[in-house]
């Protein structure tokens, strides 16, 4: 199967960039045309949302204007299907070269535990524990449940679980309730597992959990494995995703961010991304050539490197036990003169940010502000984890390919029936 699934990814690929070759040459000068109105587009919606007032929406219209002129020219010129073929045949060819790549690990087993709980919120991911009754199937597993009520300091139902003789440890809910009583399973150096009953489940992707499968991911207490991985900390707090700083950082300690995400995030640019950046606290940062940089930069340090700007798999974590922290910042335009621009990545054990003020951040999605300096560290091999053996055990990020020349050789090589 994977081997089909291969061999059609690569003519589907090869489907699409004959589509477009094709139609550039069949629809000029139409069809560059259109690319150009859309290029401008583009820059007049970016050049839009970092103004206020009459000059943003003057852009914003402008973008839009040029948006649709661009779709009236491919619809009168009647090539809005071959516009659309190259890019069926591109997202097609991705999905399947996705299913190639994926990988699943067989995590070693591990002794039952003889007294595990679970600590669910009924709240997180729309009730989603809630839904899959997951304080009967806990009960039915040997697993005892404790609900988080409103109120509840969870760091401390942790702890008084383990008072009472808890031997392992399971947290439902989001990311960051993931991350608190990861802190505590790692404190006594207890099992842990990671159930996905939140809204994203970062963490529980990067660990090779089934994000759909909230009751079977207690299967991890049961019969499943266990395998080591890193946690990160900030000014002693612990985070098993990232700390974002600057522009989300800022956009989520803002009232009303919860049901306006997208609304309170493009009112946030013009203050951190804008001519007139004076609300946002300057970052400074020194970079792997040592050279300091000082800017209101977007700045995300994560436990281990994720994988950003890649089409498969974008924005998850190859590996959770690699022992650094992933740092990648992006400078603010009309930032100071020893600034890097644009956007920056690398790995290191630890990473340091200085500021004027305090620094609202982003840990875990939840809104903090810390003082400054703000020092990050990852704690390697510091997390027992169980994973259910029914789940992939690994990240889907781990098996793919590093940059499109390798994902292509590697796909001619599943083609060709090797491994």
């Amino acid at each position: 199967m994977r081997r089909l699934q291969a061999i059609a990814s690569l003519v589907l690929f090869a489907a699409a960039g004959v589509a477009m070759v094709v139609d550039a040459v069949a629809s000029f000068p139409r069809g560059l045309v259109i690319g150009a109105a859309l290029v401008a587009a583009s820059v007049a919606a970016w050049v839009g949302i970092r103004r206020r007032g009459p000059s943003r929406r003057g852009l914003l219209a402008l973008g839009a204007a040029l948006l649709v002129a661009a779709v009236v020219i491919g619809v009168v010129s009647g090539l809005v299907v071959d516009a659309l073929l190259p890019a069926v045949c591109v997202v097609a060819a991705t999905a399947l070269a996705t299913r190639v790549f994926a990988v699943r690990t067989e995590v070693p087993t591990a002794p039952r535990p003889e007294h595990p709980v679970v600590i669910w919120n009924p709240r997180s991911g729309g009730g989603k524990a809630l839904k899959a009754n997951l304080a009967e199937e806990a009960r039915a597993r040997g697993i005892e449940p404790i609900e988080l009520t409103p109120g509840d300091d969870i760091v401390q139902l942790a702890r008084d679980a383990i008072t009472r003789g808890a031997d392992a440890i399971a947290a439902a809910g989001g990311d960051g309730t993931q991350a608190l009583v990861a802190s505590i399973a790692a404190e006594h150096d207890l099992p842990f597992a990671c159930i996905p009953a939140g809204t994203r489940n970062h963490f529980a992707l990067d660990l090779g959990v089934d994000r759909d499968d909230v009751v079977g991911a207690l299967d991890a207490f049961v019969s499943g494995g266990e395998r080591v991985v890193d946690l990160a900390e900030v000014n002693g707090r612990t985070f098993v995703n990232n700390v974002s700083l600057g522009l989300y950082a800022e956009a989520v300690q803002r009232e009303g961010y919860r049901d306006a995400k997208l609304r309170t995030i493009l009112e946030t640019v013009p203050d951190v991304l804008g001519p007139d950046r004076s609300r946002s606290a300057s970052l400074r940062w020194t970079a792997p050539d040592g050279a300091t940089n000082d800017s209101a930069a977007v700045i995300l340090v994560s436990n281990n490197v994720y994988r950003l700007g890649h089409v498969l798999a974008s924005g998850a974590r190859p590996r959770m036990d690699g022992g650094e922290l992933g740092i990648a910042v992006g400078a603010a335009p009309g930032a100071g003169a020893g600034t890097h621009r644009g956007w920056r990545q690398w790995s290191a054990p630890a990473f340091e940010v200085a500021s004027t003020a305090p620094v609202p951040a982003g840990v875990d999605g939840e809104a903090l502000v810390l003082e400054p300096p703000l020092r990050f560290a990852v704690r390697a091999g510091a997390l027992r984890v169980r994973v259910a053996p029914q789940h992939p055990g690994a990240s889907p990020a781990a098996g793919l390919p590093d940059g499109l020349l390798d994902g292509v050789r590697r796909l001619l090589l599943v083609a060709g029936g090797r491994s």
